[in-house]
């Protein structure tokens, strides 16, 4: 063998003795076994006290009413006083017909109305004097009964003139479209120009919006749980829009349907709602949370406390020692974000939340702060 060789080999040796003796600490001593770390995690508290069950379900947003305005007379539109997806309070104009036509008719029966007038007041002094001339005398009864009939004619001429007035003051005042409630205007329907039917042709269509009503359907088996709880007041339910960061609405449920769908095995609901913010528009989809159940005095935690395993659903349980106890649990119903516990657990004890992937029964583990 080379002197090279010798020497490679030489320094190997050397280089594994160093190793080994670094590896083991060096003159023989021995360091202490370090604990493992701490795991960081979120808790919260099971709490005892009353939790509603609710169903969601989808609901549809529909107007509160709704009326497809016509003209109750014939004739050219002449203008639209309002804009499209505008409020409109009730008793505001939305259309005006023209009415020059029948601001003449009505001139018409005026005039009609004040030659009655006349010739009434005119019937009714030939009566009084052919009355006074009967008692003396001068006429014939034949002649005090003409003069009669003639004031009897005179007033009812003036009656059905009187009428005729009327009717077209009342076709004058049709020809202005005013809104019959506060509502939502849609889209012009005809415009300025067109020959309108008397009750033929539609002009806009109207929305009212406050307050509305949401529509859904809930199955026939919950449909007890539902009046069990409407007997005891006002049904409350809590309705979500998709993108609206807001709170959820309230509303009072205000309608049960009197059969349920036999192809659907559902009945449908519905829900008022003042919506006096216009945040619930006609024809929305929104979640709707109904209540259908009070349990009293349950204990309940976050829904993300609890984990499954081949033996059931258990929860980490973070002792004063902060130590995690791995224990199983018996789970009941969920509502709002939380889980009833019917066994297993007590409250005010402390349940991890977040964190639990890094845990196993006596786990140590620290409360993440902030």
């Amino acid at each position: 063998m080379s002197w090279k060789k010798i020497v490679l080999a030489l320094a190997a040796l050397l280089a594994v003795a160093v190793a080994v003796h670094f590896g083991r600490g060096g003159g023989g001593g021995t360091d202490p076994v370090r604990a493992p770390a701490a795991v960081p995690v979120e808790v919260a508290t099971a709490t005892q006290g009353d939790i509603e069950l609710s169903l969601k379900l989808v609901g549809r947003v529909e107007p509160w009413s709704t009326v497809t305005l016509r003209a109750r007379v014939s004739g050219q539109l002449q203008s639209l006083s309002f804009t499209p997806g505008a409020l409109v309070r009730k008793g505001s104009v939305l259309a005006q017909i023209d009415p020059a036509l029948l601001k003449a008719q009505l001139d018409q029966a005026r005039g009609n109305v004040s030659r009655d007038q006349a010739l009434l007041q005119k019937a009714e002094a030939d009566q009084r004097r052919y009355a006074d001339m009967l008692g003396k005398g001068f006429v014939s009864r034949a002649d005090y009964d003409l003069y009669q009939a003639n004031l009897a004619v005179a007033r009812a001429n003036l009656q059905s003139d009187r009428a005729a007035q009327e009717l077209a003051q009342t076709q004058l005042d049709y020809a202005r479209i005013v809104a019959p409630f506060d509502g939502i205007a849609g889209a012009p329907l005809v415009y300025p120009g067109a020959q309108i039917s008397a009750d033929g042709t539609d002009i806009v269509r109207l929305n009212q919006v406050e307050p509305v009503r949401v529509a859904f359907n809930i199955p026939q088996d919950s449909l007890p749980a539902v009046r069990a709880a409407r007997q005891s007041g006002a049904l409350d339910v809590q309705v979500a829009i998709s993108g609206d960061r807001a709170a959820p609405l309230t509303g009072a449920l205000d309608f049960i349907d009197n059969a349920v769908d036999t192809s659907t095995g559902t009945i449908v609901l519905k829900a008022r709602f003042d919506n006096a913010e216009h945040r619930l528009t006609p024809g929305q989809f929104v979640q709707v949370m109904l209540p259908t159940t009070r349990l009293t005095n349950v204990v309940s935690v976050p829904v993300h406390a609890l984990q499954s395993s081949t033996n059931g659903s258990f929860v980490f349980v973070l002792g004063a020692d902060g130590k995690v106890q791995q224990r199983a649990v018996t789970t009941g119903p969920t509502s709002a974000g939380r889980t009833v516990i019917d066994k297993g657990l007590k409250a005010g004890e402390k349940v991890v939340t977040e964190g639990q992937m890094l845990l196993v029964d006596g786990s140590a583990a620290t409360v993440k702060q902030g």
